[in-house]
């Protein structure tokens, strides 16, 4: 690999580095700089068994890079854990840090997180750039009218509103882009979570920890007594967490929150499954969004195209709306590393409670029953949010499909 100039400006402490150290902190800095320059969200350096590989995550989508030889391997995964002020003596147990970098006029965070494994110990470094949290609402992909729903919705004074996706859909930017359009100086915002991702000027940021009874649940009973006007927590992942938060919006608090499921009105049932009774689910939720992302097409090389029968074929009954329309994809060059994708944004399916919907819930229906009223009321899928999105030449019906595998209405 060569070196960059200005590589060994992203280490901020290296005035303690002997010189048998240089080369290596200066690999690790080209490692950290080439991610950067790549748009990458996260960095894997993975012991195999007779390589030492480091891969980017672009996109969403892992690309291997050049990897340096075997031999540093020890030598890189002690330079990382000492950047992230983690113990270079334990090899044993996963470890947890923080890396704070500038890098070419950007501050950066990096998480990162060491495991145990076969051939010595696996990092991937989370890298969390912070130009993200300005995104409004139409950057993360909303068009004009989701975004009404969704600009009414966060601003209500009471309630729980709920994002549900799988792992890296975008959750936690959504969330975090929602506090930035409602922190004002007359609201006091507070969030728990594990941990804090981004650190957000006038907000009050709880990070759990369960190692010394911090937990969600402990931190959320305490924070009511500061008497927050908007809460956001992390992640529900417990009944106790689940009736804290609804009890909250019950009593004049506007909850925002996570859930893992695959669709907006499956949230409902998770609820109830965790052990939250139906009725304090039916008058605390107001709306339910899922989301997931799309690889947006590269505006340098977007070229038109007709789809092909095989591909229409797969969307069943909704290949009705593509058939007159020209499609776009990127033919790939060297601004999207010749991907034909540029960035990613969201497509959603955006759940608003009713009176007719909570008694629905009351009677505890099933998941399909809520969706088909939901449907009747006009929600629109994440398939068909997603065809919207295609039509207009922002991302393509192939990650469309990939994403939306699940969804066959």
């Amino acid at each position: 690999m060569r070196l960059p100039t200005g590589a060994t400006e992203l280490i901020s402490a290296t005035e303690d580095a002997t010189e048998a150290d240089a080369p290596i902190i200066k690999l690790v800095s080209l490692i950290i700089m080439e991610a950067f320059r790549s748009r990458s969200s996260d960095i894997h350096l993975e012991p195999m068994a007779k390589k030492f590989r480091v891969r980017y995550r672009v996109d969403g989508v892992l690309h291997e890079v050049d990897s340096p030889p075997k031999r540093l391997q020890s030598a890189i995964i002690s330079r990382v854990k000492i950047m992230a002020n983690m113990s270079i003596a334990e090899k044993r147990v996963p470890q947890d840090g923080r890396i704070q970098i500038n890098v070419m006029g950007r501050e950066l965070d990096l998480r990162v997180s060491a495991i145990p494994s076969n051939h010595g110990e696996s990092i991937v470094m989370r890298i969390l750039d912070k130009s993200s949290l300005l995104l409004g609402l139409p950057q993360l992909g909303f068009f004009s009218d989701d975004q009404q729903t969704f600009e009414r919705l966060i601003g209500l004074s009471d309630g729980i509103l709920l994002v549900t996706g799988p792992t890296g859909s975008g959750k936690t930017t959504t969330l975090y882009a929602c506090l930035n359009n409602i922190n004002k100086p007359d609201r006091k915002i507070i969030t728990v979570e594990d941990p804090v991702e981004y650190h957000l000027a006038g907000i009050n940021q709880v990070h759990v920890r369960a190692d010394i009874g911090l937990t969600f649940a402990a931190a959320l009973r305490s924070i009511l007594r500061q008497a927050p006007n908007v809460i956001m927590i992390g992640e529900i992942r417990d009944r106790e967490t689940a009736e804290i938060a609804v009890n909250a919006s019950l009593t004049g608090h506007l909850v925002f929150s996570t859930l893992h499921t695959n669709d907006a009105p499956s949230a409902v049932i998770r609820l109830i499954d965790i052990g939250v009774k139906p009725f304090l689910v039916a008058s605390s939720t107001r709306a339910i969004m899922a989301q997931r992302l799309v690889r947006r097409i590269c505006d340098k090389c977007k070229e038109g195209y007709t789809p092909t029968e095989s591909e229409l074929h797969l969307l069943g009954p909704a290949a009705a709306l593509l058939k007159e329309s020209t499609l776009y994809r990127g033919k790939g060059c060297a601004d999207c590393l010749y991907t034909g994708f540029r960035g990613r944004l969201g497509i959603y399916e955006i759940f608003v409670l009713n009176d007719n919907v909570r008694n629905m819930i009351f009677e505890r229906v099933s998941a399909s029953a809520l969706r088909n009223t939901a449907r009747q009321l006009g929600m629109r899928t994440l398939r068909e949010d997603g065809l919207r999105k295609v039509v207009t030449g922002v991302t393509t019906l192939t990650e469309v499909l990939r994403v939306t595998m699940g969804d066959q209405e």
